[in-house]
């Protein structure tokens, strides 16, 4: 494909987006209809796409318009390109400009140029003060691609050697011992010896930090309570902990069985009823705004309303009430956001100190963009 015919399904995929659709699920439609797409196509089309809705507000303001072909002229402009020489006509580019979309556009304004919905804005920067710019022109920008290594199977030396023999470079971080970061090939991840090996995992820095602070080897009973696809729970289990894992929706834990066995260790994955007992770490990884993670999601950002923040605050509150049930006298309630809202974050924590107060606040912390890392927060509860 060429860069214009890649710019017209870009149009396309995004007017999807726009009215509606999730992002990965319509580009995954259309790789699978576009079968003369090959895999650079395939990637330069998904970049395009996910950097436009990264920059979504100030594309809209340069190209004069939030439809496909609005916010592709408004990429063109933003990246310094000619936009006559994607909107050609010819063959399989996007039909050529009217005078109209030539004349359409203007520089974003300050409000525009943080890519983020206004309501969201306000927020963030009662929330983040004096880091607010500098944490959303990080949003605005692709996030690293991490690696968690398995110390179940590798040292980190010796993953980072495998990787290199697929042609991946990543290099170590000094902030966790499990954690590299990907320089290069990182498209061949999922095909890599490896990968395929048990070597390693895809994770965030962020979670492999928040992981490496919980107290957890050998002899500890941990519970993921939200374990999803189970990575907390392989990060823990790889450490020597017993780890148990439970979900709300079962069906989110389909490929826990088959990730631990590839990963060398046992996890309980508890499918019928809810758990039962009391553990020493009880992990509460709560369903979240995700706001931590826009990066990587960029339509997220689009579709959040106010009201569904709202809605996930008593979701998590209830999580955790839950949760305190299964915590022994002398243990620790982990709770997990990747958000950046002080909503879900602190003032959460500080709601279930008030309901439960024979809980107290051990640690916190709050990581963002600006430590090269997902949003997220991770919140150290001992009863």
């Amino acid at each position: 494909m060429t860069p214009p015919a890649r710019a017209a399904a870009a149009i396309e995929i995004l007017d999807d987006i726009r009215a509606g659709q999730p992002a990965e699920a319509r580009l995954i439609r259309w790789a699978r209809a576009s079968r003369y797409a090959g895999s650079g196509d395939r990637a330069a089309v998904r970049d395009l796409v996910f950097d436009t809705l990264r920059r979504l507000r100030s594309r809209a303001a340069l190209g004069g318009g939030e439809d496909g072909r609005s916010l592709i002229l408004g990429a063109c402009r933003d990246e310094g390109a000619d936009p006559a020489l994607i909107f050609s006509g010819e063959r399989h580019a996007p039909p050529p400009l009217t005078p109209a979309e030539q004349a359409a556009g203007r520089p974003p304004t300050a409000t525009e140029a943080t890519d983020l919905p206004d309501w969201i804005a306000d927020r963030l920067q009662t929330d983040l003060g004096a880091e607010f710019l500098p944490v959303a022109a990080a949003m605005r920008e692709r996030a690293p691609v991490w690696l968690r290594v398995n110390q179940a199977r590798a040292s980190r030396e010796d993953a980072r050697a495998g990787l290199a023999r697929d042609g991946i470079d990543a290099e170590p971080d000094p902030r966790c011992d499990t954690a590299l970061r990907v320089t290069a090939g990182a498209r061949r991840l999922q095909g890599s010896g490896a990968f395929r090996d048990g070597l390693i995992e895809l994770q965030d820095l962020s979670p492999q930090i928040a992981c490496a602070s919980i107290a957890a080897g050998p002899g500890t009973r941990v519970l993921d309570y939200c374990a999803g696809g189970g990575g907390k729970a392989l990060a823990l289990a790889a450490r020597g902990a017993t780890v148990t894992a439970w979900d709300a929706a079962p069906a989110r834990m389909a490929d826990l069985p088959v990730r631990a066995a590839r990963a060398g260790v046992d996890i309980e994955v508890v499918r019928n009823g809810r758990p039962r007992g009391d553990f020493d770490v009880v992990l509460t990884d709560v369903p979240c705004s995700g706001s931590g993670t826009w990066r990587r999601t960029p339509d997220a950002k689009w579709r959040l309303t106010a009201d569904d923040l709202q809605a996930v605050l008593a979701v998590q509150a209830r999580i955790l009430d839950e949760a305190v049930t299964l915590v022994r006298p002398g243990g620790t309630l982990v709770y997990m956001t990747c958000s950046l809202f002080r909503a879900e974050n602190d003032a959460q924590i500080a709601s279930f100190l008030d309901r439960h107060p024979r809980f107290s606040r051990h640690s916190a912390r709050t990581l963002t963009p600006l430590d090269a890392s997902d949003g997220f927060f991770a919140a150290y509860l001992i009863c």
